[in-house]
């Protein structure tokens, strides 16, 4: 599967291998197929579960995969675990909580029964979690934590931070690796 390159996240991959975690990055079918909009739950869910038991074929035995999405990608990747698909953690990249100006519409159900240790790394501008909300939903998911990137948008840019996009995608890295360590510890 072939990856598609967008600046900050390549630099978010880059910088979580620099600190010495191995990372795979695919893309959805909707991506290859250069759609618009991102499939379909059951469409994206299976191509977590192809791309999980991919990697569980790639890697030595007993050593630990953990999932890492970016927006739609995160919240598939927790409805592929909510399914079933296994990972030793869950990193959600700007979770998209509700749609902007539409708090009153969560995508949070699926995540409360899921014993899966859970990073949530969020902009304090994200207008896809409400900071109060997504405060109030990671208190109620007993084996999650929040980190917040002050000024940051969904793609985590700082207005007028001077930072280029693959700036933008390492500032996550240190977070996500140091709970992967925790948990490995």
């Amino acid at each position: 599967m072939r990856a598609k390159t967008t600046r900050s996240w390549n630099g978010y991959a880059q910088a979580v291998a620099a600190l010495g975690v191995g990372v795979l990055r695919f893309n959805f079918p909707y991506m290859d197929a250069g759609k618009k909009f991102p499939d379909k739950a059951p469409t994206a869910v299976a191509a977590w579960q192809r791309v999980r038991r991919w990697a569980q074929a790639q890697v030595a035995a007993g050593l630990p995969i953990f999932t890492a999405g970016k927006s739609f990608g995160g919240r598939m990747a927790s409805l592929a675990v909510s399914e079933g698909m296994e990972t030793s953690g869950l990193i959600f990249l700007g979770y998209p909580l509700h749609a902007p100006k539409k708090e009153e519409k969560l995508r949070d159900e699926h995540l409360y029964p899921l014993s899966t240790p859970m990073l949530f790394l969020e902009g304090t501008r994200d207008p896809f979690a409400n900071p109060q909300i997504m405060e109030s939903v990671v208190a109620n998911l007993p084996h999650a934590t929040l980190e917040w990137f002050e000024g940051g948008d969904h793609s985590f840019k700082v207005a007028r931070s001077g930072r280029t996009p693959a700036q933008d995608g390492a500032w996550l890295a240190p977070s996500t690796v140091e709970f992967i360590r925790q948990l490995l510890a």
